[in-house]
C-alpha cells in the first residue's frame, strides 16, 4: 500500500480543522440564540394572561395590558402591508417580467438595494418630515406609510428572484396556446412562484413588526384605546421600549410579555403561510 501523499495529508488537515470552526461558529450563534429564547420564555411567560390582551396599559404601580398598544400595531401592520405589498409586487414583475435589462429596471434595483440596507429611522424621519410635520400632529396613517415603505424592498426583491426562477418553458407553452403576456404572468408565473411570494411577504411583516425607530417620528404613543388613524396611536414596539426603559417592575413585565408575543406572532405568521402556500401548490 502506498504511503499517503504529504500533499494530500496537509489538505486533509486544513479540511478538518475549517470543518471543526464552522460548527464551532454555528454553535456559537446557534446557542446565543437558544439563551435569547430562554430569557424571553423565562421573562414573558410571567406577563401573560387574559388580562395582557384585555386591559389598556396602566400608570406605574396598577395592574394593566396591552390591549391598545396590540390593536394599534394590528391595524398599522396590515394597512402597511395592505400599501406596500402590492406595490412591491408590481415592482418586482416589471423587474422579472418587462424591463429585465433595461436602463430603468438597473436604477429600480439600485434603488431598492438601497432601501434594502437603509436605517428604518431614516425612513421614519422621512416620513415625520412628509407627513407629521404637514398634518402639524403624529398619526397611525404615518406609521402605516412608513411601515409600507420599509415592505416595499423585500417584497420587491423577494418578487423578482421568486419570478426568475420560473422556467421559461411554462411562459412559452402559455404564450403558445394563445394567452395574452398578462395572464401568463397571473396565471403561470404567479401560481408558480406563489409560495415565494408568500415568504417574501412574510419576511416583510417581520421586519415591519419589530421596528420602533419609525413609529417614534410617526404614530408615537397613545395609552388610551383608539382606533382613529389621524390620531397618534400606540404599538407595541414603542410600548415596549418605553417600559423596559422605565424603573417600574410592573412596566418591564409587561415589556417582556410583548416581546414575547411579537416573537410567537411572527414564528406563527411564518409557519401559517408556507402550510397555506404548500397546500395550495399540491390543490392544483
Amino acid at each position: 500500500m502506498s504511503a499517503v501523499s504529504p500533499i494530500y495529508a496537509r489538505r486533509k488537515r486544513a479540511n478538518m480543522l475549517l470543518v471543526a470552526a464552522a460548527l464551532a461558529a454555528t454553535t456559537i450563534a446557534v446557542a446565543w440564540l437558544f439563551v435569547i429564547l430562554y430569557e424571553l420564555l423565562l421573562n414573558g411567560l410571567s406577563a401573560l394572561g387574559p388580562t395582557l390582551f384585555t386591559q389598556m396599559t396602566p400608570p406605574p404601580g396598577s395592574k394593566g395590558g396591552l390591549l391598545n398598544p396590540i390593536m394599534g400595531s394590528i391595524l398599522m401592520t396590515v394597512i402597511g402591508t395592505l400599501i406596500g405589498a402590492p406595490v412591491g409586487i408590481m415592482a418586482g414583475t416589471y423587474l422579472a417580467e418587462y424591463g429585465q435589462h433595461s436602463r430603468i429596471a438597473g436604477v429600480v434595483r439600485f434603488i431598492n438595494d438601497i432601501l434594502l440596507s437603509a436605517p428604518s429611522i431614516i425612513v421614519g424621519l422621512f416620513v415625520y418630515d412628509i407627513m407629521v410635520l404637514q398634518m402639524g400632529h403624529f398619526s397611525g396613517w404615518a406609521g402605516s406609510v412608513a411601515l409600507a415603505i420599509l415592505v416595499v424592498p423585500v417584497v420587491v426583491r423577494t418578487t423578482e428572484d421568486m419570478l426568475t426562477l420560473v422556467p421559461n418553458g411554462l411562459r412559452e407553452a402559455a404564450t403558445a396556446l394563445g394567452a395574452p403576456k398578462w395572464k401568463v404572468i397571473v396565471t403561470v408565473a404567479y401560481r408558480a412562484a406563489m409560495q415565494g411570494m408568500l415568504t417574501g411577504i412574510m419576511l416583510a411583516i417581520a421586519r415591519i413588526a419589530g421596528e420602533t425607530a419609525p413609529l417614534l417620528f410617526t404614530a408615537l404613543n397613545n395609552q388610551f384605546w383608539t382606533t382613529n388613524l389621524n390620531a397618534p396611536m400606540a404599538n407595541l414596539p414603542v410600548v415596549i421600549f418605553q417600559f423596559a426603559m422605565s424603573p417600574y417592575a410592573d412596566w418591564q413585565s409587561l415589556a417582556w410579555g410583548g416581546a414575547l408575543l411579537i416573537t410567537f406572532t411572527i414564528l406563527i405568521l411564518n409557519i401559517t403561510a408556507r402550510i397555506v402556500a404548500t397546500w395550495s401548490s399540491f390543490s392544483r
